[in-house]
Parts: structure tokens; sequence; C-alpha cells
């Protein structure tokens, strides 16, 4: 298992995490061990949003041997009331709930405590500013329940208010290359609908820039429903007209800036050894540029690099992939910011260094011109 660092948070977080929605509806011992058998793996992060007691009581009794050694996401403003999941603001409400969390998950704190579910503006607004829900988020992280504060939205207007705000230090965020196809919604359902608008290709430029702010600032994101709901593993059903693996849609997620994790919903451990296969597997396996480049439907061809690396191997040695991604949050400043700078001076080899041969271009499946880009980014550092 390969670790990331979580943005400013600092934590060491597995690639491959466990996303444990999917937890209750199954018999208590068996998610007991499922969890478990991914910690085995190398897994080291896990989400609890869910509020009903079950989910909670599987989660702690799988840790409660091992808590040091996992990092979990417990979210505050996910409550559970009347026998039913209920998102809210109030306070009372929402302390009663994460008392509960505490209780159940047999831990005195969590690692990450997740703002709930902000996909609304005014939500965000409101979440954001003095109030008896923010007050208690401040009171939990000043007592040492929650050790970080975050973030989970399926919008990516709020995500990049978020990053840009200061308040949080890493998102759980809605990562696949469906849901990068559309513009910005605070409805989820939109992600889920049975067709996409024909006139829909490439990652939408508002995603492309939080992405890219969100790495800028240093605010890491976790990966929320990376298979879209397994849509993407079924032709018929996915927007492109093609199947992907779930190590191919892992392998999109880990490309995009800022992203450290991918959290998973696991049923069986066949399913997390699926997952879990992404560090083992080749650059042919991982490679879901070539699919969505071809694909009957909703192509990513269009010039824009995705940082895939299907550039590989170019002559000079230049790390393509690595170069165009530090040049593109470089573009974002009026100056370039002296810790990219460093970051870009510290790599084996400069864009300077391209021969232009265009050999790197022929395997580009998304036409990106890129000896044009290596130029271009050699003035902007200056190498």
């Amino acid at each position: 298992m390969e670790y990331r660092r979580l943005g400013k948070t600092g934590l060491m977080v597995s690639e491959i995490g466990f996303g444990g929605e999917w937890l209750e509806r199954h018999p208590e011992e068996d998610s007991v061990r499922l969890v478990r058998y991914a910690h085995g793996l190398g897994v080291n992060i896990i989400d609890c949003w869910m509020p009903d007691p079950k989910s909670r009581d599987i989660i702690g009794k799988a840790i409660r041997d091992c808590r040091e050694e996992w990092y979990v996401q417990g979210h505050i403003g996910s409550t559970w009331q009347n026998g039913q999941y209920t998102r809210t603001r109030d306070a009372a409400q929402c302390r009663i709930a994460f008392e509960d969390l505490l209780t159940r998950l047999q831990t005195g704190y969590v690692d990450l405590g997740m703002i709930h579910y902000v996909d609304l503006e005014s939500d965000w607004e409101l979440v954001s500013h003095p109030c008896p829900f923010s007050d208690y988020v401040a009171e939990l992280k000043a007592q040492g329940k929650i050790r970080h504060i975050g973030l989970s939205t399926h919008n990516p207007v709020i995500a990049k208010k978020a990053a840009e705000s200061g308040l949080v230090e890493m998102i759980l965020f809605s990562v696949n290359p469906a849901f990068d196809l559309m513009p910005p919604t605070d409805n989820l359902e939109n992600y889920f609908a049975d067709t996409y608008a024909e006139e829909l290709g490439g990652v939408d430029p508002v995603r492309t820039e939080m992405y890219r702010v969100c790495q800028q600032h240093d605010v890491g994101i976790t990966c929320m429903k990376p298979f879209a709901g397994g849509r993407l593993f079924d032709a018929q059903r996915s927007p492109f007209g093609v199947a992907l693996t779930p190590v191919k849609c892992i392998h999109y997620c880990l490309t995009k800036p800022g992203v450290v994790s991918v959290l998973c919903g696991y049923d069986t451990p066949e399913q997390v050894d699926a997952a879990v296969a992404y560090e083992t597997a080749s650059d042919a396996e991982k490679d879901y540029a070539s699919v969505l480049a071809g694909a009957p439907k909703h192509t990513f061809a269009g010039g824009e690099c995705t940082y895939c690396g299907h550039c590989k191997p170019c002559p000079a040695d230049i790390d393509i992939a690595m170069v165009n991604k530090l040049s593109d949050l470089a573009a974002m400043q009026p100056e370039v910011p002296a810790s990219l700078r460093e970051h870009y001076l510290s790599l084996a080899h400069h864009a300077g260094e391209c021969i232009a041969c265009r050999g790197c271009e022929t395997r580009c499946p998304f036409g990106v011109k890129i000896a044009d880009r290596m130029k271009e980014t050699a003035v902007r550092f200056g190498c």
C-alpha cells in the first residue's frame, strides 16, 4: 500500500480507503471482518458519515484494538432521528449524534471532523460563519474531539470556496470521470441522470479549477463515489458507452490535483482485493485515458492534460504529467509561488530539456500539444 500526505493535516493516509456506507446491509460479524480485512491490506482511512447505530457499532468493533492505526472521518450534521438519517445544522441534535458516534466507535476523538454534506451556497454561508453549528465544530476542535476540520460536498463551487476559506484542512468530494463531465449543481441526483447532455465532454472547467485550487491551498481531497455507484463498470449504464474497471477508476481519481485517497464502498473481501489491486497494477491496467478518449460518447479528447501519464516514456526523462500539473497550478497566479517553484526545481528534469521530438504527443489520448506546453513552462519557470 502506498500512502499520501492529506494536505495540511499532515496525516499519511492510504491511497485506497474505506467508504463505510454499505456495512449495515450485512450481518455485523461479516462487516467487522471486512473492515479488519481491509486494514490487513494496509487501508488506514475510513469514512463514517452514517448515523445509524449498526454501522457505527461495526466500525467501532472493527477498529477498537488498533484505533491508533486508523484515520476516521466522522461527520457533524449527520443525525439519526426517529429511526432515519436526517441532515441538520441544529447544534443540539448534532451534539447528540456526535457524542453517539464517539461512544459507538469506542474512541474519544475522530481524526477528521467533517462538516457534513454542504452542497448549497446558502448552507456554506451558514456553516462558514459564526452560528451555533459552527461554534459547536470549533468547540469539538478545541476539546480535541476532532483533530482536523474537513467538509464533505458534491458541488465544486462549494469545494473551491471551502479550500480558499482557510476553514477546512481537507475535503471529501465525489470524483469520477462521469461526474467530472457535469457543470456545478447542488442537486446530487443530477449526477445520476440516465443520460447526460450530448454537448458535455472533458472535465468541466469549474471542476478543473477546483482541483487546482485545492492543491494550491494544500487542502487534500479524499474521494467518494469513485465508481459512480457502479455505473462505470457497465457500458450500458456508463455515460461514455464503455466499461471501466475499479483500477482504472481509482487511477483516474488519483491523477487529479489534490486527490490523496479513494474511499471505495465494499460488500465483500473480493471487492477490497479489486481495489487494492491498484497498488500492483501495470500501466496498461491503469490506463483509463485510452478508454475514455476512444469512447463512443462524451469523449475526453480536447487538448487538456489530465495528468494520466500516458505520454511516457520521454527520451529526456521529463515527468511530463508532473511538469504540466505544476505549470497549470502556476498559471493560476500572477507570479509563480515560491513553493511551486521549489517543487518544480526539485524535479530531476525540467521542461527546458524537451527536445521537441513529439513522441509523447503520438501517445497522448487527448491531443495535448505537449512540446508547445514544455516551451511555455520553461519560460514560466525559467528552465
